[in-house]
Formats: C-alpha cells, sequence, structure tokens
C-alpha cells in the first residue's frame, strides 16, 4: 500500500484542475485501499445521493469514497474491464459523470466542469491502456504447436515419453 505522503504526491502531480472540495478525510483514506502497484490517474468530487464522495480513477479501478462526517465509509469500486461505458454533461459550472458497469449506472452530479472531461478522458485512457495490456499478454502467452511439439519430440528421444504419449500430445496440439 502507497504512504499518505505518496498518494498526496500522486495527487499534487496531477496539477491544480483536479477538484477536491470536502473529500480531505477520503483522500487520506486512499493509502489504505490502494494496492502497491495502484496509480492514481484522475480524481474529483461531486455528490452522489446527496453526499459528497471522492470519485477517483486509477490504472486498475474508478473507486467512489464517502466518509462519513463523524464516522463510517462508503466505497463503491468498479474494476476498469466491467466499465461498458461513460458519459459526460456539462453545465455553465457544474457538470456530471454517468458510469455504466453492466450492473447499473453510477451517476455523480455536482462535479466542477473543469474535471469532468480530464476525469472521463483519463478512464477512457485507463481501459484502452488495460486491453492493450491484456492482448498483450494474451498473445504473449498462447501456445506455439510447433514448438511444443518439437519440445514433446526431445522427451520422446530421451525416453522419459513413449510413442503413443508423444502421438496422443501431437494430437491434441495439432486439435485433430
Amino acid at each position: 500500500m502507497p504512504t499518505l505522503e505518496e498518494v498526496k504526491k500522486m495527487v499534487n502531480d496531477l496539477g491544480d484542475d483536479v477538484y477536491t472540495f470536502g473529500t480531505k478525510k477520503e483522500i487520506n483514506h486512499l493509502p489504505e485501499i490502494l494496492a502497491n502497484d495502484e496509480k492514481i490517474l484522475y480524481l474529483t468530487s461531486g455528490l452522489l445521493n446527496g453526499n459528497t464522495w471522492l470519485i477517483t480513477c486509477t490504472n486498475k479501478r474508478v473507486i467512489f469514497l464517502d466518509k462519513g462526517l463523524l464516522y463510517g465509509l462508503k466505497q463503491i469500486e468498479t474494476p476498469l474491464e466491467k466499465i461498458n461505458s461513460i458519459q459526460q454533461k456539462t453545465g455553465i459550472i457544474f457538470g456530471e459523470i454517468a458510469i455504466w458497469d453492466g450492473s447499473g449506472k453510477m451517476e455523480i452530479s455536482q462535479v466542477m466542469k473543469k474535471t469532468v472531461k480530464p476525469f472521463v478522458e483519463s478512464v477512457n485512457k485507463a481501459i484502452d491502456a488495460l486491453k492493450k495490456s491484456n492482448s498483450t499478454n494474451s498473445s504473449s502467452t498462447a501456445i506455439d504447436p510447433a514448438a511444443q511439439i518439437e519440445k514433446y519430440a526431445d522427451l520422446k528421444n530421451k525416453g522419459i515419453i513413449t510413442e503413443e504419449e508423444f502421438q496422443a500430445k501431437k494430437k491434441e496440439l495439432l486439435n485433430l
């Protein structure tokens, strides 16, 4: 878990465009829920169910946090791979962000206008990066049938497996 100082540095590195009005307690709680390899890409605050929430986009998920006035904590999170759509609306001063995750819709209102577009862009970039990462990982871990057959032929030649075992594995790898 990152320390509070590391979290505050991540927030400061986002620049002056972030808007975190009324969410100091939520920011102070982030070190308790972020993973070591999780980076804050953008955050803002807005109203959800009548309360001020901190909305944080990381490289893994979108986190909604509301620490009560005196006690309590409400936390909702949506993994990036579960987000189906994100929508933004802006008015003169405030905007809204809506996120669909397959099971429902999270709608955050009273988001400072200047933070709506950067937040939505951060979520979309994080989703794209995750998709690219997943496609790279899946293609690099794909089984090369020729290399596998060669490996099993070598095992057969060394007497570790029988001819029958080799032929069975060869058929399996070639989908015959």
